[in-house]
């Protein structure tokens, strides 16, 4: 194996430590020799803050970030701008994998200030409540303005300037910025109900997001985007039709198949990428990250089993032994963080090949009598991995580095064999040979750092998929790895009867927050699953480790009401405390806590699980019922509980007061069709990015396309007798500061199922929609919405929302 830099490395000799010398995060230390004053979070700098009277500069990121190296290089290694940070601020680094909560509050203050968010984040906070009142992320050293950047030291001065000149408006806006973050991440919406509804609208809008040409969902950057593909399978395992299920299918296979085969996941040595930075999977963004490869991994198995796949098979297979080899600690059997994009400042360096090296490691036969014909190899190696048909990368910082290539596949292994004249199983095995070949030799080369402090949510994660891929692929040393690093958490991870959330070499850092302990209650179920099928003789031992970690979370996380927090009540460091129903690269902690008492039901019989997850199902109501596509991990857990409890349907319709006929008392014509047929609309739109500020309106042309023989309720449909029908609409959700103006076509009449005319618009038509600044503060993340519904001669479908995929920027402000 490769020999990874589990420690900081130093361009230049270190002239200056600071106090991150004593930190155990790999991020922190990497600064731990900056001539910046850097500070960990502490109250002890927060403290120091207030006796100086300046504000806190907070810079928060993680060891693998490839720009929180550039900032650093360019910035915080820069001894003048060094001086001007400590002359003016305190400075505080931040490393967000430590402290997610932490990182959570202030990228929503990020973005709600300026429409994006991103590592490293750069705040400005008040001393005194640790509320923020300018954000933003990567500065340069130098002004660039062709890109609408001001330069750190500009920044600086300004935050400085205002903090002494303006500090009555200074802290108005932290208050206002506070309020917002508030409403975002904390407010408690009224319970919505819920039902088989928004299961239907998560999958036909998941169905209308696929890219059917290239696998995924949505534009790129392309993510693996998992908690996606988890609930697409659900649906087809539980409560598809035939129709719906092959559409189901062709989404899940197609992207499955397009990440296996593209350079997103590592064709030599195994594991996955974090993303895709076109739509093909082709260029990877270079780290490698635990989350998702425990989380690919685990799919891939499930998935390997479910339609018997054997190329799934063997893309989890290699990404779980890449996982044993390259990230995990030999001394305690958990598994390391991540690692880098870059080598030597050189994004995917490692990872890159030319044509010519191939030829040199492969025209080596080395004594191998087994070794065929030296060329062959060589030439195989090139065409199957693309080589031959030019290179696919070039770094975008360097452009003075020539061209190489990111090896990728063009097709299935198993149906590329036939272009190389050999069956499948030759050509795998052939391929397979080449591979340890060309690792070897990568492993020569130096090596991307590796962060290998161990996080408990992610090992929970990754218990969980060696555990279900040891039980679905039949493979017990992948059970013994999960064991193995279940047992090290259990009995290290604990500090005066806590669950800790780090640790580095013994050294344990930060109480773990809900995803720490949700995630290892998942692992603990995968593990409990696979020693009983496999006769380990572990029956009952991870239901009671499950036991002590939910202990945890209903007296820490969880309030009289069912609601559950992302951290403990009255932190002091937090100025507020943070509850989130949104799943990202990861699920959200509230909603793998769904699963848990789900799953916990399902084991154990025992129905006090079950009331558990009903109970904390309504906190969440809003979120799934505005967005259940956003929350979709736990619109998952509503599809279980819909399939699995006889009464679950009648109870979740009455979440929030209503009555039987459902959410926002939709009309009892309207039928629930299956996902793929639920499709007689679709959407277009001509841009997939817009841009608009107070003073820099924007407008996109929208195309609707609705089947023959069908028809929706125009803008101005009228509400008659027992036809209740839901109007056209386009409209903003997910936050506020945008408001949309939609310029709607004129109807036509239609007599619905022969009673009174309504205004309908059927066939294809277009709309210009306007999208203004409100002036109001940006809260959550504003999405463009379109809810329509559709009807035939006979009957009408639920009303549907579709969520477009269009990301909306905020014009850059000036600080």
């Amino acid at each position: 194996m490769p020999d990874p830099q589990p420690s900081p490395t130093f361009t230049t000799p270190p002239t200056f430590t600071n106090r991150l010398a004593a930190e155990a995060s790999p991020y922190l230390l990497q600064h731990a020799h900056n001539p910046v004053d850097w500070w960990p979070w502490s109250e002890e700098a927060f403290a120091e803050a207030r006796r100086r009277d300046v504000p806190i500069f907070l810079s928060i990121g993680y060891s693998t970030c490839y720009w929180c190296h550039v900032m650093e290089r360019e910035s915080f290694e820069n001894e003048t701008i060094a001086k001007q940070m400590n002359e003016l601020f305190v400075c505080i680094k931040v490393d967000r994998e430590e402290r997610p909560d932490v990182d959570e509050l202030y990228m929503a203050a990020t973005v709600m200030m300026t429409g994006h968010g991103g590592w490293p984040m750069t705040v400005f906070l008040e001393p005194k409540s640790l509320r923020p009142f300018y954000c933003g992320t990567y500065f340069p050293a130098e002004t660039r303005p062709e890109y609408g950047r001001h330069s750190l030291p500009q920044v600086l001065d300004a935050m400085s300037m205002a903090w002494r000149t303006q500090r009555e408006g200074v802290i108005e806006q932290a208050g206002q910025m506070a309020d917002s973050v508030a409403e975002h991440a904390a407010a408690i919406s009224a319970a919505k109900p819920l039902g088989q509804s928004q299961v239907t609208d998560a999958a036909s809008g998941l169905l209308r997001m696929f890219d059917r040409a290239r696998g995924g969902f949505g534009n790129a950057p392309k993510f693996p985007q998992v908690v996606f593909l988890e609930f697409l399978l659900d649906v087809r395992q539980l409560a598809a039709d035939d129709s719906t299920g092959d559409a189901i299918d062709e989404a899940v296979k197609r992207t499955l198949t397009a990440m296996m085969i593209g350079g997103i996941f590592d064709q030599v040595g195994g594991g996955f990428h974090r993303y895709s930075v076109d739509a093909t999977w082709t260029v990877p963004h270079f780290e490698k990250m635990l989350y998702d490869n425990a989380q690919l991994a685990a799919i891939y198995a499930r998935a390997a089993r479910f339609y018997g796949d054997s190329e799934f098979e063997r893309t989890s297979r290699r990404t779980l032994d890449y996982v044993l080899r390259e990230m995990t600690d030999s001394s305690t059997g958990m598994f390391c963080s991540a690692q880098d994009a870059e080598v030597d400042h050189r994004e995917g360096l490692n990872y890159l090949w030319t044509p010519a090296e191939i030829r040199a490691v492969l025209g080596d036969p080395s004594g191998d009598e087994n070794w065929t014909t030296t060329p062959n190899n060589a030439d195989l190696a090139i065409r199957a991995y693309g080589l031959d048909k030019g290179t696919n990368f070039q770094d975008p910082h360097h452009k003075e580095e020539p061209p190489r290539n990111v090896p990728r596949l063009s097709d299935r292994a198993d149906r590329l064999a036939a272009e190389f004249g050999l069956p499948p199983g030759a050509f795998i095995d052939k391929l397979a040979r080449i591979n340890e070949r060309l690792y070897e030799a990568r492993s020569g080369r130096k090596q991307p750092h590796l962060d290998d402090k161990a996080i408990t949510a992610w090992n929970g994660l990754m218990i969980g998929a060696f555990a279900l891929a040891g039980r679905v692929l039949e493979e017990p040393r992948y059970v013994a790895a999960a064991a193995r690093c279940a047992d090290a958490v259990m009995t290290t991870m604990w500090q005066e009867g806590r669950l800790m959330r780090t640790t580095r070499r013994g050294v344990m850092k930060a109480c773990a927050v809900l995803e720490d302990h949700a995630c290892l209650m998942h692992g603990l179920f995968q593990l409990h699953r696979a020693e009983s099928e496999m006769g380990d003789g572990n029956d009952g031992q991870r239901i009671g480790q499950a036991a002590k970690v939910l202990q945890q979370v209903e007296r820490d996380f969880m309030d009289a009401s069912g609601t559950l927090y992302d951290t403990r009540e009255g932190a002091p460091d937090l100025f507020i405390r943070a509850r989130n129903s949104h799943d990202g690269a990861m699920p959200c902690g509230a909603s793998v806590m769904l699963h848990n008492w789900l799953d916990l039901h399902e084991i154990t019989g025992e129905a006090k699980y079950l009331q558990a997850a009903f109970k904390a199902l309504p906190p969440m109501s809003a979120a799934i019922a505005d967005s259940p596509i956003g929350s979709v991990n736990a619109t998952r857990a509503l599809l279980r509980m819909l399939a699995g409890c006889e009464d679950a349907a009648g109870a979740l319709s009455k979440v929030g007061g209503s009555d039987s006929r459902g959410v926002e008392g939709r009309a009892a014509v309207a039928s629930p069709r299956s996902a793929a047929e639920v499709d007689p609309v679709e959407i277009y739109a001509g841009v997939d990015r817009i841009e608009i500020g107070p003073d820099h309106p924007a407008q996109l042309t929208l195309v609707v396309k609705i089947a023959p023989g069908w028809h929706i309720a125009a803008a101005e449909a009228a509400q008659t007798g027992e036809l209740q029908l839901s109007a056209f609409r386009v409209y903003v959700i997910g936050g506020t500061g945008i408001a949309a103006y939609a310029d709607y076509p004129a109807p036509t009449e239609f007599a619905a199922m022969g009673g009174p005319e309504i205004s309908v618009y059927e066939g294809t038509f277009e709309l210009t929609v306007a999208l203004e600044d409100t002036g109001e503060t940006w809260t959550g993340r504003p999405l463009i919405a379109v809810a329509y519904q559709a009807c035939n001669e006979g009957e009408c479908l639920l009303p549907t929302t579709v969520e477009l995929d269009i990301a909306i920027d905020r014009a850059t402000r000036t600080p």
